[in-house]
Formats: C-alpha cells, sequence, structure tokens
C-alpha cells in the first residue's frame, strides 16, 4: 500500500512515470520507509526527448511518518533524508510549447523537509558545441516540497573552476512540469575562498556575495566580488581586484551575460560589459569591453608587467576590447587578446637616467640646451595611440608622444615579460637643430644643416630610437656626433 501510494502521489504531483525499485516498511520504531531506485521519466506530452535518462532519480530514501500522512490526501511526510539524488533538465527544444501555457500539479504531496546528500543537478543543452551544464550539488535541505508555492532551500555546493563552496539560500519552483527549465528561482549566496588558481593563468583567493532571481534559463545576478591578491602568470605580483556586478545567467547552458562590471583594482576604477559563453570541450570563451576612465598606469603594470620598476608612471584613460579564448592548458596570456585606444597623462618615467633624458631632451627642444643637464626639473608628457595586445606582446601601430617643446611619434612593440622593447619613429621640435647645441662652434656648425630638418612646419624632425628591455630602455637622439 505504501508503495502504490508513493508512485500514485509522486507521478501525478510531476505528471510523470514513475519507477521504484525498492521499498522496505518497517514498524519495530514508528512506521519506518527506506527505498532506493526511484526514477521519474521526463513527461512524454510535455518532453518530446527520445532519451530513457529519468529527469529525477534518487539513490536511495529514508523517512518516517505516520499511517494517517500516508492515507489521506494530500500524503504527508515529515522528514525525507535523501542520497544520491540526480536531477538532469532536458534540453528546452525538446520541449512542447504547443500549449503555450504553464501547467502545474495541485500537490498530491507535503514533505516538510527533504535533505540532500552528495546530489547532482545536469541542465542539457541542444547545442552541438556546448557541453551539459553540471553541478555538484554537496548538500541541500528544501522545505514544504510538493506544494504549489516556492520551495525554501539552503545548499552547498561545490564549485569546480574556480574550486570552492558556494552557501546558497532562497527559493524554489513550483516545479514546471511542462517546461523544467522555466522554473523559477531566487536565492542569494556566499562563495567564499575560491582558489582562482584552478584557472590557468591567473591567480588569488576570491571571495563574493550577491543575490539572483528568475527561471533557470535567465537568472539576473547581482552581487560583490573580492580578490585581495588578484595576479597574473605574466608578472605573478598581486594587486587587489574588487568589483560590484550586475549579470543575466542563463542556466540551460552557464553563459554568463555582462550587464555592467563596475571594478576597482588597487587604485584604479573602471567598467565592463562583455560575455561569458561556454565552448564544448574546450571551457569559456570570454569577451569583455572594458572602459577606464582615469586610471593609474602602475596598477595596470603591476598585474601584467614583471619588469621592475615600471618603465613609467602616470594616469590611464582607455576603452579596450577584451578577447579570452577558451582553452584548459593554454596559459592565458596565449589566449589572451586586446585593443582599443588609449591616453597618458602626467608622465613620469621611473628610471632616473630615462627620466632626465626626456628632461634634456624637452629642453633642448625648447632652445634651451644649456639648461640640459641631469637633474632638471621633471616635464610633464602625455601620450595617445592605438594598441593592440596579442601572444604577449603590445603593439603601437601609431604611439603620440607630446612634451614641452617637442612632439614624438613611434611605433614599435614590446613583450610583457620585459625582454623585449622596440620603437622607431622622430621628434619634431620647436627649435631648429643649431639651437639644441649648448656649444656656439657646434652651433655655428650645423646652422648650415637646419633647413635639412626643417620640415613640416617644425624647427627640426629628427629620427628617434627607443630600444632595450622593458625594465631598462635606452632613448637614443642624434645630432651628428652629440647624443
Amino acid at each position: 500500500m505504501a508503495r502504490s501510494r508513493l508512485i500514485q502521489a509522486l507521478s501525478t504531483q510531476l505528471d510523470s512515470r514513475v519507477e521504484l525499485d525498492q521499498l522496505h516498511v518497517s514498524v519495530a520504531r514508528g512506521l519506518a520507509i527506506t527505498g532506493g531506485g526511484l526514477r521519474v521519466f521526463p513527461n512524454n506530452h510535455a518532453i518530446a526527448s527520445e532519451t530513457n535518462e529519468p529527469l529525477i532519480a534518487v539513490a536511495s530514501f529514508a523517512f518516517h511518518a505516520n499511517l494517517a500522512g500516508l492515507l489521506f490526501k494530500p500524503m504527508h511526510v515529515g522528514a525525507v533524508h535523501v542520497r544520491g539524488l540526480a536531477i538532469n533538465i532536458p534540453p528546452k527544444h525538446g520541449q512542447n510549447g504547443a500549449s503555450g501555457q504553464r501547467k502545474f500539479a495541485k500537490p498530491k504531496f507535503v514533505i516538510d523537509e527533504v535533505i540532500c546528500d552528495d546530489s547532482q543537478l545536469t541542465i542539457g543543452t541542444n547545442k552541438p558545441d556546448k557541453s551539459p551544464l553540471v553541478f555538484e550539488l554537496k548538500h541541500i535541505v528544501m522545505h514544504g516540497v510538493g506544494q504549489d508555492h516556492p520551495w525554501p532551500y539552503e545548499a552547498t555546493l561545490t564549485n569546480a573552476i574556480p574550486r570552492g563552496e558556494i552557501q546558497a539560500s532562497g527559493a524554489f519552483g513550483p516545479w514546471n512540469t511542462e517546461s523544467p527549465g522555466d522554473s523559477n528561482v531566487t536565492g542569494k549566496y556566499l562563495f567564499d575562498h575560491a582558489d582562482l588558481n584552478t584557472i590557468r593563468g591567473i591567480g588569488g583567493i576570491l571571495h563574493s556575495t550577491g543575490g539572483y532571481s528568475g527561471q533557470i534559463d535567465r537568472i539576473e545576478a547581482h552581487g560583490h566580488v573580492d580578490v585581495p591578491d588578484f595576479s597574473l602568470d605574466t608578472a605573478n605580483r598581486p594587486v587587489p581586484l574588487e568589483t560590484e556586478y550586475s549579470a543575466t545567467i542563463d542556466g540551460m547552458n552557464g553563459d554568463t551575460y555582462l550587464n555592467k562590471v563596475d571594478a576597482k583594482l588597487a587604485g584604479s576604477s573602471f567598467s565592463c560589459t562583455g560575455a561569458i559563453v561556454s565552448e564544448k570541450g574546450k571551457g569559456h570563451h570570454i569577451e569583455v569591453d572594458a572602459d577606464v576612465p582615469a586610471g593609474r598606469m602602475q596598477d595596470f603594470l603591476d598585474l601584467a608587467v614583471k619588469s621592475s620598476p615600471h618603465v613609467m608612471s602616470g594616469v590611464i584613460r582607455t576603452k579596450a576590447s577584451v578577447d579570452i579564448l577558451p582553452g584548459h592548458d593554454i596559459p592565458i596570456m596565449k589566449r589572451l587578446s586586446m585593443k582599443g585606444d588609449f591616453s597618458l597623462q602626467q608622465i613620469h618615467f621611473t628610471d632616473p637616467e630615462i627620466e632626465d633624458k626626456v628632461d634634456m631632451m624637452s629642453l633642448r627642444a625648447q632652445g634651451k640646451p644649456k639648461e640640459a643637464k641631469p637633474g632638471a626639473p621633471d616635464v610633464h608628457s602625455e601620450m595617445t595611440g592605438h594598441f593592440t595586445m596579442k601572444d604577449g606582446q603590445m603593439t603601437l601601430p601609431d604611439l603620440h608622444y607630446e612634451l614641452p617643446g617637442a612632439s614624438v611619434q613611434l611605433a614599435g612593440s614590446y613583450t610583457l615579460d620585459g625582454k623585449q622593447f622596440e620603437f622607431t619613429g622622430k621628434v619634431r621640435t620647436g627649435a631648429e637643430l643649431s639651437q639644441m647645441v649648448a656649444s656656439k662652434w657646434k652651433s655655428v656648425l650645423l646652422k648650415p644643416v637646419d633647413p635639412f630638418f626643417h620640415k613640416n612646419g617644425a624647427g627640426a624632425e629628427i629620427p628617434i630610437k627607443v630600444s632595450g628591455t622593458g625594465d631598462k630602455p635606452h632613448i637614443s637622439l642624434k645630432f651628428g656626433g652629440d647624443k
């Protein structure tokens, strides 16, 4: 009688075929029921699927009940302990939407509390380039299961990448028998001590809190993420990162669309939008558009460039597109590419020798060669240009550098590991060539050649080369035999 009542209640409630391999009833300590091999199959009218995989499978369960709870409708049970729960939500394409209406069965059973351990949720996909989405559910407690209103729950989920445990609580349902993927879910979460080192190429320990609501196939999420020691393997230098985000998550395939992310990297604030899309067998493809209105150059160099001290500091403004290809076993810098435009203001070169050369170049370009000596006052300068980054190399095809008395146009590239640094271009100065040397006799000798360097309205147009390494670049200007 108990087996028949249980199968009837489940099949009526879920409008599905139910199978049960084992059921044992004991009256030694009250009415105790245990069982195993419970399977609930998809609604054949609602889901056009050729698979024989059950929608819900339970390895074993146990509960106590009184006789009245099993005989009268709706059937009532206090607490059920479940081990090995597997929920398989079929892809949405197999759901028959002919009626266009959601149908919720009237409650045929009510369970006060369902306690599940070692469970798994698998969400199928009809897209050949995507793998099913699998969640390992370590511990779940659901309340009021079977009632025709949302079921409160508390859950502990094991997240694979980045590795860590998620504590969540909220409400699920009621279960949509016609379209399981359209069942509602709301809640809040805590994701603590998540190890980003499980994602090759980045590091740090992540802490995140937030909330979510919607249907399984469209969940609106928002929250806060804090990584006090975020790093990239190109530099292995921890930098604090904080973000506030709002996103739309397709729970049927795991794709996440970043509606807005407000982030702070050390002392630099910026915002992002984009998408994180899964690709079958490869991982996630990340595309992000970033806007940095006024960041600190040194913060981004700390994160990405190994060489120290950095070439320069300053205020950076940039809009860039970031593309990270999937690939579990490929370092992130091999998968990361960027492109965009930028401007740098209040530039200061951290190497005193480099800064001295820039300061002296500015004074010469203004026609003040006698003041061009080491220790000259620092000048204010700025850069603008476009950039692309791929395979760990930054390329700048049209770098424009402005400083008092001169403008510099360069093109070149450098590697983010600091091992290669080479640019070529030209310097356009306000002063003529003969006005840039302190020696009177050299000035006289250079007078005849001034016309050869006097081009396009500039006092002089002189070739320039910047080469060396990222932490020791060398800037050279050639005035005949004078440098």
